[in-house]
């Protein structure tokens, strides 16, 4: 059932929470890469241009307490340059000092709390500390898709304290993903790359279900070709999931899905030569004539080494096969999304999503936290909830 989003928010003078997905590289002090700020916008526009006071709240890496290097300091630089408006950055995301800054801060505009995971509750989904955190508020706004697979304070703790709702982004990821799994036109192809066949055997399980192609290519290729006898020589590959990718290709083959494998390959520079770090260019011909001929793409990995300009061939040709289709196109969040920024072809897909962890749990089909928390569009009378502070919740 779809979620509740902000068009069922009147936000005129409610105070909200937006948490969103800010979790950015950083280089020398400055966002290196702004798309998932980007990304956000229309949300927080939409919120500040109906009246509201907006406190955006995000994780920034892995700190350990409190962590200067890791403070969104630089976020709120460049949030301010995207926006056209200046949004400060307040000392912490809790406290009776951020309190009162917003309540200080005018409806209309937006401040940025400091980073949640600077408290320890964060991660832990500490009730007191998801308490203190949408205290302030008259409303909750999750847009954070890369972040709705935990079960954090800031994504699924405060969704119980305030009125909840999905963001733009939040809801257009949900409704996309799940769209492709449901009535992808046909015939739907899923290219699947990187490093590890462990970390998608569920994605690989889930795919071979639904599409009617599947490409395989990266360092997860080579246990497949492995598994099938190829000698890979030092290739990266993991022998111990050589039973689960022939029991894949067994399941494929009894569902007539084609399973595309490398059957030429990139092999390492150095003096042995011995390693496959990407796909070759016969390889790359067949699987973009399966983008061609496909009616819906996913495409989640990279396809060789890309990384290092020698072995980018494989991921670049994919990226500029899917520009130049004319089928509907999603991007499944993590390198594959780095490619295709990088490449300027992000504009060309239909779909880039923001989440690469969250996308994939919601194709292997578990249930997102964050997700889950936001109450369904249109419930019932009687689970209405009702408005007011979190204190009066």
């Amino acid at each position: 059932m779809a979620k509740r989003t902000i068009a069922d928010l009147d936000p005129a003078r409610k105070r909200v929470l937006l948490r969103a997905d800010l979790n950015v590289p950083l280089a020398n002090g400055r966002v290196a890469d702004d798309s998932r700020i980007r990304a956000t916008l229309p949300t927080l526009r939409a919120l500040l241009d109906g009246g509201a006071m907006v406190a955006l709240c995000s994780h920034l890496g892995r700190p350990k307490g409190r962590d200067d290097a890791l403070s969104l300091s630089p976020v709120a630089e460049r949030l301010s340059e995207l926006l056209g408006r200046r949004v400060s950055l307040a000392a912490d995301c809790i406290g009776n000092e951020v309190a009162e800054e917003i309540e200080a801060t005018p409806f209309g505009q937006a401040i940025l709390l400091e980073n949640v995971r600077f408290h320890p509750g964060e991660e832990r989904n500490d009730p007191e500390f998801a308490k203190a955190l949408a205290a302030p508020f008259d409303a909750y706004v999750n847009d954070a898709f890369g972040a709705a697979h935990r079960a954090h304070a800031s994504t699924e703790g405060v969704a119980h304290l305030l009125p909840a709702y999905a963001g733009l982004l939040l809801d257009t990821e949900v409704r996309v993903l799940t769209d492709l799994l449901t009535a992808p036109e046909r015939p739907f192809l899923a290219i699947i790359g990187g490093a590890k066949v462990s970390s998608k055997i569920d994605v690989l399980r889930a795919l071979v279900a639904k599409a009617d192609v599947l490409a395989i290519g990266g360092g997860m290729a080579n246990t497949f070709l492995a598994a099938t006898g190829t000698d890979i020589k030092a290739s990266l590959s993991e022998p111990d999931k050589e039973d689960e990718a022939r029991a894949i290709l067994k399941v494929a083959k009894g569902r007539g899905v084609e399973v595309l494998l490398p059957t030429d390959m990139i092999w390492s520079a150095d003096d042995h030569g011995d390693r496959i770090l990407d796909i070759g260019p016969a390889t790359l011909a067949r699987y973009a004539a399966a983008v061609a001929t496909a009616r819906t793409v996913f495409w989640n990995g990279p396809l060789g080494r890309f990384e290092d300009p020698a072995f980018a061939a494989g991921t670049n040709g994919i990226a500029q096969a899917l520009a130049k289709g004319d089928a509907t196109t999603i991007v499944g969040g993590g390198e594959s999304v780095q490619a295709v920024e990088a490449l300027g072809l992000a504009g060309r897909m239909t779909h880039v999503s923001t989440g690469g962890g969250a996308a994939l749990e919601l194709i292997e089909g578990r249930t997102l936290p964050g997700v889950a928390a936001i109450p369904d569009a249109n419930p019932p009378a009687h689970s209405q909830m009702t408005t007011g502070r979190a204190a009066d919740a």
